[in-house]
């Protein structure tokens, strides 16, 4: 499983989950870039080749 999580002010607001295969928005900030990212297939598709490539 990987988990890469976004963090501004110390405050986690956007994390990827492997699991998922998405963008997760952990605070109202992060929801906007997240359904950015959710909707951009070769980003989703580069942060889904990086568990091939760490775990």
């Amino acid at each position: 499983r990987l988990v890469v999580r976004h963090i501004y002010n110390r405050q986690p607001y956007m994390h990827f989950d492997s699991d998922v295969g998405l963008f997760v928005a952990d605070a109202p900030l992060g929801k906007p870039q997240a359904d950015y990212w959710n909707s951009q297939p070769e980003i989703l598709e580069r942060n889904r080749a990086e568990v091939n490539r760490f775990c």
